[in-house]
């Protein structure tokens, strides 16, 4: 391999993150049956770096050590250096994150650094960053290397013997379902609203403090504490956080969407990172706390960072890319970071007088003293009653303002873009955008997630199984679990808000493949990887939140939904099961599975499902009917009386008159509704408290 690296394995992969090493002096090698052996075969240890394009402190290290090629020489010296696209590689982010957290101590991240035997993959030392010289309490990276390798000479059989005990700890922590006892107290649901409520920032909102990330999971648990049982407080406790975050700085204030997290406690400067599964989650988060409170910001925020999906993110084939960078020109944040003196450049008198104290740029610089970000710091009100504008002019001068800003921005150098279509992703994102276009009425939030839906059946399905990734025609031969769960949450969804036969039978082939690959036969739940899959330690199987929603959870929740839809036990009964696996996490750590409290839920009290069919006219005007309002435990599908095709279970809900409803909880089902009347006093059993 030639020391200048420019030959190293990398240049011939798809991955941006890959690429973007492709030109180090490391030798590095993908991860791949080559890599692997040609470490077992010179007895050297693997040196294993995981991260992913929009990484702040991956381009750091890579600056610092990577493109150094006296750290390079050390690197291919002693180890075999393999490097890995999280996003890609999900399994093996998941099995080296826990074997890290064990081993450290302390909770990972991203770039992760870990260094394992050769002949059975297993880890025995690791961290994330670590500087090219001694700092922030670091070693220098270069001095951990050769101490690295030195302890991996000389103690070879120690390490031997611990291998499989770790595999043995990791196993058992992914596998412990026992249920405490009565003396626990509360069902989790509660505890776990106990425990938002506790770690609750009265004065900024969000949950603890710095850095704060926005726990789209505990948000809605709020959302839903309130729907279930009308709790006041966790409705204000949801509206105060949603508003922060797209008020202050974690929001895109010129062209919409959200950042990655708030390295403040307030709010003010984010990490600027945007990702694809954060805005997935946020914008029908805020789609539904409009429903739930008519605050017309919450609608705005919605419908901006939805535009600057399909602008931005959106892929001309459909579909949607993974993530745009934090930096630009080599510096995070440059893209967004503005002067005062730059916008008085770009707008005239009359905007600038708005759009100057609106954004804050009157006070201090709020970016390392020296520049502004972005964020709403006084209200327009204020500001028409300052300037003797009418609300709505000065609302009209902000809007050319931002259009001006905005189009001035786009001459800058924009963040690197990360073009993967990942299925798990999309999946989030096309259940994202049906569910805001539908209860926002709009159509093309559904337009762009029905060709998300048909570019995932057409690219990244096979018939029979999903793969996880696609770029530039090349199809990664695997799915995971969160590949499945996801896509088939989004698919349902969309089916929620406009009826397609075919997405119909994608969601049964997606559900059938699920539980046949994922399901742990034993004692419940699903693995993350399927049983043919190469994934190396052992298979893992979480119940918990992270950055995404659990796999397990949205399987469970997904195939009941389609379960009841379809009245198919079958799908009902591997559901349940997962549910029950994931009791004992549940019960110890409620915060930690605000998703699995949710299937939870929805096993113990189903949410109610309701097919309409009819005629176009008067279809089209119940099921818009069943749009308005806060309901999150109803589920509304409308299907044409021409429908052919149906399953049984579905067909049985056959065309009666001009539109007929047939409402069921569970497996139970109502006497079909034909009355108007009738059908609202449905409508409103079924949402959440006024």
């Amino acid at each position: 391999m030639p020391e200048n690296g420019l030959n190293n394995r990398l240049a011939c992969e798809t991955s941006p993150y890959l690429k973007q090493h492709a030109g180090n002096p490391v030798a590095w090698q993908p991860w791949d049956d080559a890599a692997l052996l040609a470490a077992r075969a010179a007895d050297k240890p693997i040196l294993l770096s995981i991260g992913y394009s929009a990484c702040h402190w991956c381009h750091v290290m890579a600056h610092e050590s990577f493109e150094n090629e006296a750290v390079a020489a050390v690197m291919n010296r002693l180890f075999v250096c393999i490097k890995v696209d999280r996003e890609e590689r999900p399994d093996l982010d998941r099995v080296y994150q826990a074997a890290h957290n064990l081993l450290a101590r302390r909770a990972g991240g991203w770039p992760l650094t870990m260094f394992l035997a050769p002949d059975d993959l297993t880890p025995f030392f690791g961290g994330t960053y670590f500087p090219a010289e001694a700092r922030f309490g670091l070693p220098a990276f270069p001095d951990l290397l050769v101490s690295v390798e030195r302890y991996f000479r000389d103690h070879r059989a120690e390490l031997a013997d611990q291998g499989p005990r770790l595999c043995e700890i990791l196993k058992a922590s992914d596998h412990g379902h026992d249920i405490p006892g009565e003396a626990e107290g509360a069902p989790p649901a509660a505890r776990a609203l106990a425990d938002l409520k506790q770690q609750f920032d009265e004065v900024d909102g969000g949950f603890g403090g710095a850095p704060k990330f926005p726990h789209p999971g505990g948000v809605r648990r709020l959302l839903l504490a309130f729907a279930r049982g009308g709790d006041r407080e966790a409705l204000a406790m949801a509206g105060k956080t949603l508003h922060a975050m797209a008020d202050r700085g974690l929001y895109d204030h010129l062209e919409g969407g959200f950042f990655r997290y708030s390295v403040d406690a307030r709010w003010h400067i984010p990490h600027f990172e945007k990702m694809l599964y954060d805005n997935a989650l946020l914008i029908p988060l805020y789609a539904e706390a409009f429903a739930a409170t008519g605050d017309a910001r919450f609608r705005e925020a919605a419908m901006a960072a939805g535009d600057w999906v399909l602008r931005d993110m959106q892929a001309p084939e459909g579909g949607y890319y993974a993530t745009l960078d934090a930096d630009s020109d080599g510096e995070e944040g440059a893209f967004y970071l503005w002067q005062r003196s730059e916008c008085e450049a770009r707008l005239d008198a009359a905007l600038a007088a708005v759009a100057i104290p609106y954004f804050g740029l009157d006070g201090a610089p709020n970016f390392e003293g020296h520049s502004h970000h972005l964020m709403i710091a006084a209200p327009i009100a204020d500001i028409a009653a300052r300037l003797d504008l009418s609300p709505e002019e000065a609302a009209e001068r902000l809007e050319r303002a931002r259009a001006q800003l905005a189009a001035a921005r786009a001459q800058r150098t924009r963040p690197g873009r990360d073009e993967k279509i990942l299925t798990a992703w999309n999946g989030l994102m096309i259940k994202g955008l049906a569910r805001a276009g539908r209860l926002l009425g709009i159509p093309r939030f559904v337009d762009s997630a029905q060709r998300a839906c048909d570019r995932m059946r057409a690219d990244l399905w096979d018939g029979a199984r999903l793969a996880a990734v696609t770029k530039d025609g090349r199809t990664s031969p695997y799915g995971y679990l969160d590949d499945y769960a996801f896509l088939l949450d989004g698919v349902l969804e969309l089916l929620t808000a406009r009826w397609r036969p075919e997405d119909l039978m994608f969601a049964q082939a997606l559900a059938e493949r699920l539980i046949a690959d994922f399901a742990d036969r034993e004692t419940g739940g699903f693995y993350f990887t399927a049983g043919d899959h190469d994934t190396p330690l052992y298979r893992p199987r979480s119940f918990s939140d992270d950055a995404l929603p659990s796999g397990n959870a949205v399987a469970a929740s997904a195939l009941l939904r389609l379960a009841h839809l379809l009245a198919d036990p079958g799908l009902e009964a591997p559901a349940r099961k997962a549910v029950e696996a994931g009791l004992g996490p549940l019960t110890r750590h409620p915060s930690m599975h605000a998703t699995l409290i949710e299937a939870w839920e929805d096993a113990t009290d189903p949410p109610a499902i309701i097919v309409l069919r009819g005629a176009a006219g008067p279809l089209a005007r119940w099921h818009e009917r069943a749009r308005t309002g806060f309901a999150p435990r109803r589920s509304v599908f409308a299907i044409p009386d021409e429908a052919e095709g149906l399953p049984p279970g579905l067909a049985a809900r056959a065309p009666l008159g001009p539109v007929v409803a047939y409402a069921c909880q569970g497996l139970q089902c109502e006497a079909p509704i034909t009355d108007e009347a009738a059908f609202e006093a449905l409508l409103a059993r079924t949402a959440a408290p006024a």
